[in-house]
C-alpha cells in the first residue's frame, strides 16, 4: 500500500506562489524600461544627434570662414603680431570643425549598425518577457491547482480516519460481525 503523502505546509507552496507573482511584476516593468530605453536611443541617434552635430558643423564652418577672412584682414593691414593670433584662430577652427565632422561620422555609423548591434540583445528581452508572461502564468496556474489539490487532500486525510490494519478489532470493543439476539 503506498504511503500517504506528509503535506507539512500549504503556507510554504503559497508563499514561493506570492513571491514568483511579485518577480513577474518587476520583471515585466524592468523588460518594459528595457525596451523603451532601446526605442529612446535609437530615435537619440537617428535624429537628435546627427541633427546636433549637422548644426554644429554649420556653425564651425561659419566660424572658421569668419576667422580666415580676419586673418586675411591682418595680413593686408600688414600687422605681424596680429597675424600670428588670427592663423592660431585659424587652425583652432579647422580643428573643431574636423573634430564635429568626425562626430557626425562616427554617429552615422552607430546608427547604421544600431540594428546588427541591438536587435540580437532586444529578441532575447523579447524572449525573456514571453517567458515572463506566458510561462510564468502557466507556473502560477499549476501552483494554483496544487494549492487546491493539497489542500483538498489535506482535508480528506484530516477527516478521514487512518485505515486499520486487518484482523484489529474496532474502537467500540464489539467483534467486526454483528451478533444476532
Amino acid at each position: 500500500m503506498p504511503e500517504r503523502a506528509k503535506v507539512t505546509s500549504l503556507e510554504a507552496i503559497e508563499a514561493f506562489r506570492s513571491r514568483l507573482i511579485v518577480y513577474r511584476e518587476k520583471a515585466g516593468r524592468v523588460i518594459d524600461e528595457v525596451s523603451e530605453e532601446v526605442l529612446r536611443t535609437r530615435m537619440w541617434l537617428e535624429n537628435d544627434r546627427i541633427t546636433f552635430w549637422e548644426g554644429q558643423i554649420r556653425r564651425k564652418h561659419k566660424e572658421l570662414e569668419m576667422r580666415q577672412q580676419e586673418l586675411f584682414s591682418a595680413q593686408i593691414s600688414g600687422m605681424r603680431d596680429a597675424s600670428f593670433v588670427q592663423q592660431q584662430a585659424v587652425q583652432r577652427a579647422r580643428h573643431e570643425l574636423r573634430a564635429a565632422e568626425d562626430k557626425l561620422r562616427v554617429v552615422k555609423v552607430w546608427n547604421r549598425q544600431y540594428d546588427q548591434r541591438v536587435e540580437p540583445v532586444a529578441k532575447q528581452v523579447e524572449k525573456f518577457r514571453h517567458n515572463i508572461s506566458h510561462d510564468l502564468a502557466n507556473a502560477l496556474a499549476y501552483l494554483d491547482q496544487v494549492i487546491k489539490t493539497l489542500a483538498e487532500y489535506s482535508e480528506i486525510s484530516v477527516a478521514g480516519s487512518a485505515p486499520k490494519p486487518v484482523g484489529e478489532p474496532p474502537a467500540n470493543g464489539q467483534s467486526g460481525e454483528e451478533s444476532n439476539p
